[in-house]
């Protein structure tokens, strides 16, 4: 039972890693600049690329012969893992990490069409490339170094969770002073100059951290931007 819990750690944080890797290069693309820093944990990985991948290597590679039905299932079950993380996170922290309202065929701005076609060609490569690479290169590590290396990550990656919770915990703490949906690039200032006045040099890291790798976060309340702006400059003026 613990090597089979060792083996698809291992596995997890492989493809949560590969995720990482494919959003900087997205990412940077995009932007048209380098970017280094992706996702709110430290380490460099994605959970949401692990879990997806997890999923599709149980489920979906049993229709390994018909490559339409994989493409359409990965499409089902990566873009149904990104809805359910996107509404867990702005529920919890009250916060949208990420949201394509500016897309067509969107699902409230946490999944659009767009990238379900993309996690549907990502799931075609990893069913046919990707996976089998990745189980026969993990498949050939011998047990005890599998234990050390999975035991390893896995302090790691809890650390990191609890660090990254902390972190949440701030950044909810400090939006709660602006309660809008759809935050202006002030109001995104506002927030961000706001988070970073911890003076906590740990905490003020991780902020920092959290900030470069989603610098659109928004908050999530349905009140005017505009009130909350006046009642900032007024604050401010009374001080």
């Amino acid at each position: 039972m613990l090597d089979i819990t060792c083996y698809i750690f291992l596995l997890f944080i492989c493809y949560s890693f590969f995720g990482y890797i494919v959003e900087i290069i997205n990412c940077s693309i995009t932007e048209k600049k380098i970017v280094l820093n992706r996702g709110f944990f430290l380490g460099p990985y994605l959970p949401i690329y692990g879990v997806s991948c997890l999923l599709m290597g149980s489920f979906i590679i049993r229709y390994k012969s018909d490559l339409i039905t994989v493409f359409v299932m990965s499409a089902f079950v990566c873009t149904t893992v990104e809805y359910i993380t996107s509404y867990v996170l702005e529920k919890i922290f009250k916060a949208r990490w990420w949201d394509y309202s500016d897309f067509r065929f969107n699902i409230e701005g946490r999944v659009c069409l767009f990238n379900a076609f993309l996690f549907g060609i990502g799931g075609v490569l990893f069913t046919y490339i990707i996976n089998p690479v990745v189980l026969s290169i993990i498949g050939k590590i011998p047990i005890i170094p599998l234990r050390i290396i999975s035991v390893v990550l896995m302090i790691i990656f809890i650390s990191d969770i609890f660090i990254t919770i902390n972190t949440l915990y701030q950044v909810k703490i400090s939006s709660l002073k602006f309660k809008s949906r759809d935050v202006t690039a002030e109001l995104t200032k506002l927030i961000r100059e706001e988070l970073t006045k911890k003076r906590d040099i740990k905490t003020n890291f991780f902020v920092r951290h959290m900030l470069n790798a989603f610098p659109w976060i928004k908050s999530n309340d349905y009140d005017s931007p505009l009130s909350k702006l006046k009642r900032y400059s007024a604050k401010n003026k009374k001080k």
